[in-house]
């Protein structure tokens, strides 16, 4: 029995000493894979950790320009179609196409022979008529004559008088004059031609102001008030800017659209606008001092907004309160104060405690915003 335990033991520790090899390789394999491992967990854990490069932007307290838009067709200050009162024939056409004319220049001339000689005839007949009504006054005087033939010739007397007053009107409406200072339209007639009464001859329009009528949602009635600045935009003009102010509110509401009418004037000098042109509207409700950023600096998250600022070379994640906004900025309410400097770029790589690394404080950049020109401001 005891043989037999020694070989059994034997047998064993034969098996083992065969195996051991096997086991040191397998153990030199897992020791190799924690060690080619070992730096990716590393540097995955030290990721965490990186310097996140941001740009730093100022809290600015600025004017806030609140506006509302609306889009309105600009209307002469004064336009008219010149047309003809008589049919005649035109002897002269005094203008060109285009042509700036003051008030009282001669535009047409129409035929007016028949009609200076009728002129002529009743002033003749006049002079007669005075001329005899003196005779008999003095007849009268000396009991020569009746007071009948005497009220009889101051009747005729009136009658040629207003004969000729019409004559005279119809004999200057046969000349053509512009109504007002401004600019004609093309020439529709040409020297010879007949034209009916009411034909068109050319049309003018009084450009040294522009108006424009617009509507406005009735909510802003207690907002408006003549006198109050406007400007206005045209496609032809990019960019550019024309200044001016509401002359009147009309008295109604439309029941339909219950908003209300409204006529803006704008000086036009320099003749840059023209009637029947679209124009964008803002109205310059209110200018106000806020806290302002920019909309680039705002994390929003559920219903609650947040920013990014630097303590110790940190990320701090702060929360506010933002009210109106402009293009490209934001009214700040509650959680920031004047002059604090906010991530305005990188903030969405930050988490609250990672490291910063600022490459720029752009201040300058954040003022230019908040001054630029009249713009639609709204509740956020």
């Amino acid at each position: 029995m005891s043989n037999k335990s020694v070989s059994t033991t034997a047998t064993n520790t034969s098996a083992i000493s065969r195996r051991l090899p096997l086991f040191s390789i397998i153990a030199i394999l897992v020791a190799l894979i924690i060690y080619v491992q070992w730096p990716e967990a590393q540097q995955e854990k030290s990721s965490f950790k990186r310097v996140v490069a941001v740009k730093m932007v100022s809290v600015v307290l600025a004017e806030f320009i609140e506006s509302v838009e609306a889009v309105g067709t600009a209307r002469a200050n004064e336009q008219v179609m010149i047309t003809s009162k008589y049919s005649d024939i035109v002897d002269e056409v005094y203008f060109d196409d285009g042509q700036k004319v003051n008030k009282g220049a001669v535009l047409v001339k129409l035929n007016n022979l028949e009609e200076l000689a009728k002129v002529n005839e009743l002033k003749a007949n006049l002079s007669e008529s005075k001329a005899h009504l003196q005779r008999l006054a003095e007849l009268l005087l000396s009991r020569a004559t009746s007071e009948s033939l005497v009220e009889q010739q101051e009747a005729k007397t009136k009658a040629i008088e207003a004969q000729l007053v019409s004559a005279e009107a119809k004999f200057n409406d046969l000349t053509i004059r512009a109504p007002f200072t401004g600019v004609l339209g093309f020439r529709e007639v040409s020297k010879g031609a007949y034209i009916d009464a009411g034909s068109v001859i050319t049309s003018l329009d009084d450009l040294s102001i522009i108006k424009v009528d617009f509507y406005l949602p009735e909510r802003l009635l207690t907002h408006i008030h003549v006198g109050q600045q406007i400007s206005a935009v045209n496609s032809a003009y990019h960019d550019k800017k024309f200044i001016g102010k509401i002359s009147a509110i009309d008295s109604r509401i439309d029941v339909s659209t219950r908003s209300i009418k409204v006529r803006a004037t704008i000086n036009n000098k320099a003749l840059k606008l023209r009637p029947g042109m679209l124009l964008n509207i803002s109205v310059l409700l209110q200018v106000e001092n806020i806290l302002q950023l920019p909309e680039s600096s705002i994390i929003p998250i559920e219903d609650k907004h947040y920013v990014f600022v630097e303590k110790d070379n940190k990320a701090v994640r702060k929360a506010i309160k933002i009210g109106r906004r402009h293009p490209g900025m934001v009214e700040v309410l509650s959680g920031l104060v004047a002059g604090e400097q906010v991530v305005v770029e990188g903030a969405l790589k930050l988490r609250d405690g990672s490291a910063l690394s600022i490459i720029a404080q752009d201040a300058e950049e954040t003022a230019a915003k908040v001054k630029s020109p009249v713009e639609n401001g709204s509740k956020n």
